[in-house]
């Protein structure tokens, strides 16, 4: 029972370490955002579609359950729109240190949607990020594109998740995962198809980024959204809390590592980018330890 929890442990790392590399892929892939964003979540809907068939997972779901799917997948697309077009603007670095305001814009998002009151001392929390944003926008204002791009896509991504924690209390995740991607494209494919953006062009895709797309929609979507779900048979949301708030760390050390001198960055940065990954994580901790509080107090 131990070495499996190890095991899933060390595979919930490896899962953060490739979602990491997901910004990074962006850098190289050369397409710009829509093209990318276009054929990556093309990709994985058609091999998280041939995984659902493998397992005879049920496709079916009542129409307002099918509208609340296009919404969110609407939004999962314009989230990596702006994600990939803030790296393109900026840099990994900047984008990844700018989308972990993620967690503040959900703490925002949460009592308007869910409709509990707000926390004084997310709203601390939220004023310590602006803080730490403060310190990256003085960096260099040829990346102030990039932030507000990244800002808008951590807006997004909270937006997102606050929606789908409503839907997975009544469906599965894979399924899910499989009508968003699959409206999420679709809705692109629209704009593109009105707009007259679908040239010989857009399907001019050279070999190196066909490599590089089938990597970021099979293993680091399909495959890492499968496996999260798995291993969270097996390990403590406290543990999964703290984990995922790694994924920038990993993606930043990847892009020094990977890409080189276009992702090195002023001290200045990393002290605004460790002001925002550390309030995130003091965020993290302190509700996972409010949510094992209550849960003693129900039990005893």
């Amino acid at each position: 029972m131990r070495n499996d929890k190890l095991l899933n442990y060390l595979h919930l790392h490896f899962i953060i370490f490739i979602w990491g590399f997901t910004a990074v892929l962006g850098a190289l892939i050369s397409l710009e955002a829509i093209p990318l964003v276009w054929y990556r979540m093309l990709l994985a809907t058609l091999l998280i579609f041939i995984f659902l068939k493998f397992r005879k997972e049920n496709l079916k779901f009542t129409f307002k359950a099918l509208m609340g799917f296009a919404l969110a997948g609407i939004i999962i697309a314009m989230h990596w729109l702006t994600f990939f077009g803030a790296i393109k603007a900026s840099n990994v670095s900047v984008t990844l240190a700018v989308i972990s305001t993620g967690a503040f814009f959900a703490s925002l998002l949460e009592p308007l949607i869910y409709g509990r009151k707000i926390i004084l001392y997310e709203v601390l929390f939220g004023l310590v990020v602006v803080a730490g944003l403060y310190v990256i926008f003085d960096v260099d204002s040829s990346y102030t594109f990039g932030i507000v791009l990244a800002l808008i896509s951590a807006f997004l991504s909270a937006l997102f998740s606050v929606i789908n924690g409503k839907f997975v209390l009544k469906h599965k995740a894979s399924a899910i995962s499989f009508y968003e991607l699959m409206f999420g494209v679709l809705g692109i494919t629209i704009y593109l198809a009105f707009t007259g953006n679908f040239t010989a062009d857009f399907f001019t895709v050279s070999t190196n980024d066909w490599i590089y797309l089938v990597i970021l929609a099979s293993v680091c979507t399909a495959y890492a959204f499968i496996a999260s779900i798995h291993v969270m048979k097996w390990i403590s949301p406290y543990t999964v809390m703290l984990t995922i708030n790694m994924e920038p760390v990993y993606g930043i050390l990847l892009a020094l590592i990977i890409l080189g001198d276009s992702e090195n960055m002023s001290p200045q940065f990393y002290y605004g980018a460790g002001i925002i990954l550390l309030t995130v994580i003091a965020n993290g901790i302190i509700k996972i330890t409010q949510e094992r509080k209550r849960r003693r107090l129900t039990n005893t």
